[in-house]
């Protein structure tokens, strides 16, 4: 009964009919046993082959225009040179017999009944799947610029065209058009370092930022560089910008802050005064602000003091020359040397009543002073211009006397004698 229901409802086990039910012969028997081993065998199935499919196949023959390929399923297919001018002439030198190939279908089957492949468009989908695993993991890529248009860079990965905006890459201007376009064309050729910001394969779009990849790069960097700082440490950096309220170095992967006040010992308007970008200066690590990734920094402070040791190059009653740096009302500040200003007081400009500083001297004068007073713990230092001149007409009127007093001929000098 079981036998009569296997019949009727079609089961396609063979082995299940014995020589008794079906009434087949032993050599039947095992001929229909072969037959259905043999249809069990993957490598006997006919595959349909349509267009997009990306197969494995292995190089039966190389010829000068073409390669012929064998894809299983007792199919063969033809690569044309038009589909494999992706290969580099190394890598065409490296095609054999018996080589693994992956090939791209692009027609299923032409008037000879062959498969149409490319190589180029199956090295085109690997990259595409291959780019896919990258923007999904927010890795970094390397690529290659090949040409540029007027919006920016074109790149190569194997075989996929992508687009960088100019607005994406950090070694572009953002000056005149024609600044920018000799700026990419100097970067034709270069390898740059990417990320993936957008990808679409319908639609073949690849967008690529150089200046996100920076920025990754250098995050890393600093994590790891503020890891190994520790507050007093010196480095040596590079300025890598200069603005109103300080400058920024570069320190090795990470960017720290000198304020305007730890510029320098002496007064500093602005930071163009005293730095510029490229500069190598040498930084004191001020302090390391790791939840905020801050870095502050200070000029000054690898350099000694100037207060420090004032007393040993200045006394009291001194006359020194000094530059007039600012005006206030109540006083005139002159720098002495980097980093030790003066005041000169008001009513030490003159012996008449002085309104303002600015009837008696301006900014960037240099003229000679007298040291009043020297407070090295309060850096303050009292100069007074007054005295200095008061000591010139004692002395001018000293030398007058002297020679009011002089014989006019050695006649008078002998009768004085």
């Amino acid at each position: 009964m079981e036998e009569e229901k296997n019949i009727a409802t079609g089961s396609k086990d063979l082995s299940s009919l014995s020589p008794r039910a079906n009434g087949m012969s032993e050599e039947e028997e095992e001929e229909l046993y072969l037959m259905e081993q043999f249809l069990a065998d993957p490598a006997h199935d006919y595959r349909n082959l349509q267009y997009g499919d990306t197969v494995d196949g292995t190089i039966m023959k190389i010829d000068r225009d073409e390669l012929l390929v064998d894809i299983g399923s007792k199919a063969e297919g033809v690569v044309p040179a038009r589909e494999m001018q992706s290969l580099v002439p190394e890598d065409r030198a490296a095609l054999q017999v018996g080589t693994d190939l992956l090939v791209f279908v692009v027609q299923p089957e032409d008037k000879e009944g062959r498969a149409i492949l490319s190589v180029d468009k199956a090295r085109q989908e690997k990259s595409w799947r291959r780019l896919q695993q990258v923007y999904e993991a927010s890795d970094l890529i390397h690529a290659p610029v090949v040409n540029y248009n007027k919006g920016g860079l074109l790149v190569n990965l194997d075989g996929v065209r992508g687009f960088v905006p100019a607005s994406q890459v950090s070694g572009i201007s953002r000056g005149p058009e024609t600044q920018k376009q000799s700026d990419m064309a100097r970067m034709v050729g270069q390898e740059l370092q990417l990320k993936i910001i957008e990808i679409n394969r319908n639609r073949n779009r690849l967008i690529l930022s150089e200046r996100q990849a920076v920025q990754e790069v250098r995050e890393v960097k600093k994590d790891e560089l503020l890891s190994l700082l520790h507050e007093g440490d010196i480095r040596t950096g590079t300025v890598s910008s200069v603005c109103d309220f300080g400058a920024f170095v570069d320190i090795g992967g990470a960017d720290g802050l000198v304020h305007l006040s730890e510029l320098s010992w002496s007064r500093v308007k602005h930071p163009s005064e005293v730095l510029k970008v490229g500069d190598k200066v040498q930084v004191y690590i001020l302090s390391i602000d790791n939840e905020r990734k801050r870095i502050a920094l200070s000029v000054k402070r690898t350099q000694a003091e100037p207060w420090a040791t004032v007393n040993e190059r200045y006394q009291l009653g001194q006359v020194v020359e000094c530059a007039i740096t600012q005006l206030a009302s109540f006083g005139a500040f002159a720098r002495v040397e980097d980093g030790i200003e003066g005041l000169i007081h008001v009513s030490e400009l003159g012996d008449e009543r002085v309104q303002h500083p600015r009837d008696v001297v301006q900014e960037g004068d240099v003229i000679e002073a007298r040291i009043i007073r020297i407070d090295p713990a309060r850096k303050r230092m009292g100069l007074s211009l007054r005295r200095t001149r008061e000591d010139d007409e004692q002395t001018s009127s000293s030398d007058n006397e002297a020679t009011d007093n002089e014989p006019d001929n050695d006649d008078d000098k002998a009768n004085m004698e």
